[in-house]
């Protein structure tokens, strides 16, 4: 006896829809390893359908006020709130995240983001008004950029849908949101709850793969393409862009150096960073993974780094005791435990370094020691729940580690000295510089980073204005 798959389906101009041409794609619990639902694997028909959608939509979205779109984008936010449950349980089926961490770390956060971006909808102001020329007024319009090709990952698919889909109507666009083609089913379930509230064509979702992805970029409707993904996806992304000079916001990936100076709490940090790197199965551009120690404490630090990292659990969802769940993907698998056999015979794993029994995508909490700046697993993106250490003499070659890689998202600096916190943030080249803490986000500020971590930034008054475009109006008085 076999159980029937769930259906997923897109959702165009107001109405669920199955691919055009048919065609579906398997959506895999990597908690364990087992298909539980197709999507459709949309093809050129299908974005044509929805971008022509979004497009017929938008005139009359962008002319509402926006304390009209304050109050749709309240109502979602309340609908969210109304339906977390069942938005906790399509996203724990998505990604085999930790039903009560969903619950306490993800929805208030998404609903809260929500909000600010409704609030956000009634502050789309330009410069003052002002004769800068003799006989002449001038003023600056904020309007929304047109239709918004959306591209999300698969490590937070809810959330960062919410980071996509709430400034963009916010500010007056449409919206074409792909979810990644291992991940649906949060955002179908999304498209149900805002296409309750939002007029038909507003909001839009394409399930399917890269190349649903690259015709969405490529389609000639959209003004503007905005991806949370890979560098390589980045880059993919804004040359195709460029052939119609789209604009791009891009959020890319991360090498987050942690910088532990010897005057720092050692057992406070260790306790932190763990779980700053090991959260969400260490998915996370932002995570605290690339550690880096002040010689005098390293041998300590690393030890109650190890340890910490053997009494951290991974494990089914519905387990309370385990602060993550599996790796997304199985090709997620491979490209982690690629990185822990290729290590040099110079690194040493503290702790870790396998897999987690033989259902699901499970990688135990790691720890490896005795790197080189120039090794591999230093320089780029390992996106699991690895956390490396380096050691370092004194604040110029923790600056030389810290910011010699191409990434640059995020960071954070542990020290009591606050002169050399200053010098520290100031000097590393990163989006965002954490003071002895690393990875809280406020809706308030802004994040993004810099180099090939991407550019254009996801919440704040910044994040917002992104989605807008400045027109100037010059005006005689005569």
């Amino acid at each position: 006896m076999t159980t029937e798959l769930r259906r997923l389906r897109n959702y165009i101009n107001g109405e669920f829809k199955d691919a055009a041409d048919g065609r579906t794609i398997d959506v895999v619990n990597p908690a364990t390893g087992e298909v539980y639902a197709t999507s459709p694997l949309s093809g050129q028909a299908d974005v044509d359908a929805a971008m022509e959608a979004a497009a017929a939509a938008f005139p009359a979205w962008r002319d509402t006020t926006p304390a009209e779109r304050q109050k749709v984008l309240l109502r979602i936010a309340d609908a969210f709130e109304e339906r977390a449950e069942e938005l906790i349980a399509a996203e724990c089926e998505n990604t085999g995240k930790p039903t009560g961490l969903m619950r306490s770390e993800e929805i208030p956060p998404a609903v809260d983001q929500i909000r600010f971006f409704a609030g956000a909808a009634r502050l789309l102001e330009g410069r003052s008004a002002g004769e800068y020329m003799e006989g002449l007024t001038s003023i600056v319009r904020r309007e929304p950029v047109g239709v918004c090709a959306q591209v999300a990952p698969w490590n937070y698919p809810l959330m960062m849908a919410v980071w996509k889909f709430a400034p963009a109507l916010a500010a007056g666009n449409t919206v074409v949101l792909k979810p990644s083609d291992t991940t649906p089913a949060s955002t179908v379930l999304i498209a149900e709850i805002i296409g309750a509230i939002v007029p038909k064509g507003v909001f839009n979702v394409l399930c399917g793969d890269r190349t649903t992805g690259s015709a969405m970029v490529e389609h000639p409707v959209p003004a503007m393409a905005s991806i949370t993904g890979s560098v390589r996806a980045g880059i993919q992304v804004a040359a195709s862009a460029a052939k119609d000079v789209k604009r791009v916001h891009l959020e890319l990936g991360g090498k987050a150096p942690v910088v532990v100076f010897e005057d720092t709490d050692i057992a406070k940090a260790v306790e932190d960073i763990s779980v700053a790197g090991f959260f969400n199965a260490g998915q996370d551009c932002t995570a605290a993974t690339r550690v880096l120690v002040h010689e005098s404490i390293h041998d300590e630090f690393v030890s109650q780094l190890a340890k910490a990292a053997a009494e951290t659990k991974t494990g089914a969802s519905d387990d309370e005791d385990v602060l993550y769940g599996p790796l997304n993907n199985e090709n997620q698998l491979k490209q982690v435990t690629g990185f822990v056999d290729r290590l040099p015979a110079h690194a040493k794993v503290e702790s870790g370094g396998h897999r987690v029994g033989e259902k699901g995508y499970f990688y135990a909490p790691t720890v490896v020691s005795g790197l080189k700046q120039d090794d591999e697993i230093i320089q780029n993106e390992v996106f699991g729940p690895v956390i490396t250490v380096q050691s370092f003499t004194d604040e110029a070659q923790a600056l030389e580690y810290a910011n010699g890689v191409e990434y640059a998202l995020a960071s954070s600096v542990w020290t009591k000295d606050h002169a050399r916190a200053m010098r520290m943030s100031k000097a590393l080249d990163f989006g965002c510089v954490w003071i002895n803490t690393h990875i809280p986000l406020v809706a308030e500020m802004p994040h993004g980073g810099f180099k090939k971590s991407g550019y254009g930034k996801d919440l704040s008054a910044y994040g917002f204005e992104d989605y807008t475009r400045v027109k100037h109006v010059m005006t005689s008085l005569g």
